[in-house]
């Protein structure tokens, strides 16, 4: 378990700024399960969201780089979590899966041309002597902007992507589990991403530049 609790380096627990993050939002109590709860939401609001913050760069995928940033992609957010909650004292690891997304925007979607989003990033934490699924991807207010119920989480239950949203559309569909690591396993990461979407990494690719809710501001 000790792997689940040490610094790496994608899931840096040990950075300074990363440091007070967690104990800014870690609460008062010394329940572990409490102190997951109050990491979640902090992490989930205070990043938002941004498909748009995908980088070729390696460094993008840390902890401590997506809490400069204040907005990121879900496996960027999910290594954050997983970083305070290691400097809490609770064991975390990162899951990836590709997902597909009904509710993408059009931009999105034809960036991508693909409505699967390859290497979805989610957090597990161990609590209670089990492991529990933890998603801060998406903040509140882009929740609202989709019609999506935020997703919650309670210490005790995983937390995963809603299937449909409150008119009863599908929303989010799992299409494949990849598994659970101690750190974003770096070269399979990018390898299935490249697999996945080979015009993101050609020579002459501009940056990507956008979010998501203005792609809606503007349908």
């Amino acid at each position: 378990m000790d792997t689940y609790l040490s610094p790496s380096r994608f899931i840096d627990s040990d950075h300074p700024a990363v440091v007070e993050f967690a104990e800014k939002h870690r609460g008062t109590r010394r329940d572990f399960s409490d102190q997951s709860v109050s990491l979640y939401y902090a992490v989930r609001e205070a990043i938002r969201y941004n498909p748009y913050t995908f980088s070729r760069d390696p460094d993008t995928l840390s902890a401590s780089f997506a809490l400069a940033a204040g907005e990121s992609y879900c496996v960027p957010k999910a290594t954050l979590l997983a970083a305070c909650a290691r400097h809490c004292g609770i064991p975390a690891r990162i899951g990836l899966a590709d997902v597909r997304n009904h509710l993408s925007t059009p931009r999105l979607i034809a960036l991508l041309k693909s409505d699967v989003f390859a290497m979805h990033g989610y957090t597990e934490l161990y609590l209670n002597d089990r492991w529990v699924k933890a998603t801060p991807a998406f903040n509140q207010q882009l929740c609202d902007v989709f019609d999506v119920p935020p997703l919650e989480f309670d210490g005790l239950h995983d937390s995963v992507f809603h299937a449909f949203n409150r008119q009863g559309q599908r929303s989010m569909e799992y299409v494949v589990d990849h598994g659970q690591f101690p750190d974003v396993p770096e070269a399979f990461f990018f390898a299935h991403i490249q697999q996945s979407y080979p015009h993101l990494f050609a020579d002459d690719l501009p940056p990507l530049l956008g979010d998501m809710q203005s792609d809606l501001s503007r349908a």
